[in-house]
């Protein structure tokens, strides 16, 4: 018998980075997966791949290219899913303003780019656990999961937007993993280091921040997906039963310096 066999894993924004190095490492363990993206069609073939890839596993996958910020898409894929069947939903959307906060007006960060970037990269999580939830699609010990940054606390200009939505997401996860938790389930963030992800290349001087990360980190390299898929996997084990509310760093010490 499969790990995981028979449940399912949501991930939104698994298309790349993070998220589908998760998907990639949970297909592996045997669990199914869906994967909620928004991608352009020239980006479809690779992912394409990747899925055959997890398919070859012996698990199903279901990919809905589709904005997961959407009530209706929302509400449409819970359908898909027969009760007690997501032991997984990992929050991986990487969607947010990159405005500074001093420049001509057309580039300055405006409220309604706060709004934005805080409902798609924090209370959207939200909105899909209480889908589920509403939905009893969650198992039992069900684990719900999101990716959060140094950010979070660390100030980098045209970052403000996303910093104030990894702060709130962080609040989230510490009231769900206290309301949620006589559900049965449990609620953490995985703050990874400096990735190279396609998400982190559009930040304004990425470049510097990634040559800034190598002579923090005391291993001298940059955070893989794979290292934060490796620890997402082991939230899912029976093992992890009682990790709940934590900010769990995957950096190899790089944010102690």
């Amino acid at each position: 018998m499969k790990e995981f066999e028979n449940q399912w894993a949501i991930i939104l924004g698994g298309s790349s980075g993070l998220g589908l190095a998760s998907a990639k490492k949970l297909a592996f363990h045997g669990m199914n997966i869906c994967i909620v993206h928004r991608d352009r069609k020239s980006n479809l073939a690779a992912f394409d791949e990747e899925v055959n890839k997890m398919e070859s596993y012996g698990v199903r996958v279901k990919t809905f290219n589709q904005d997961a910020l959407s009530n209706d898409v929302r509400n449409a894929i819970v359908q898909e899913f027969p009760k007690n069947s997501v032991k997984l939903l990992v929050h991986s959307i990487a969607k947010g303003s990159l405005k500074k906060m001093n420049g001509s007006e057309e580039e300055l960060l405006s409220k309604q780019d706060f709004d934005i970037t805080i409902h798609a990269m924090a209370t959207s999580w939200y909105e899909w656990s209480q889908a589920l939830i509403h939905n009893e699609i969650f198992t039992k010990k069900a684990r719900n999961v999101a990716f959060t940054s140094e950010g979070n606390s660390r100030v980098w200009p045209g970052y403000g937007a996303v910093s104030a939505a990894k702060s709130v997401l962080e609040a989230l996860m510490r009231n769900m993993a206290v309301e949620l938790a006589p559900l049965e389930i449990t609620t953490n963030c995985i703050q990874a280091g400096t990735t190279e992800t396609p998400s982190f290349l559009v930040i304004p001087g990425s470049d510097e921040l990634a040559k800034m990360a190598k002579k923090r980190n005391p291993f001298q390299k940059l955070t893989q997906p794979e290292y934060v898929a490796n620890v997402l996997y082991l939230l899912c084990k029976d093992e992890a039963d009682w990790i709940n509310g934590t900010i769990l760093k995957v950096d190899g010490g790089e944010s102690l310096r």
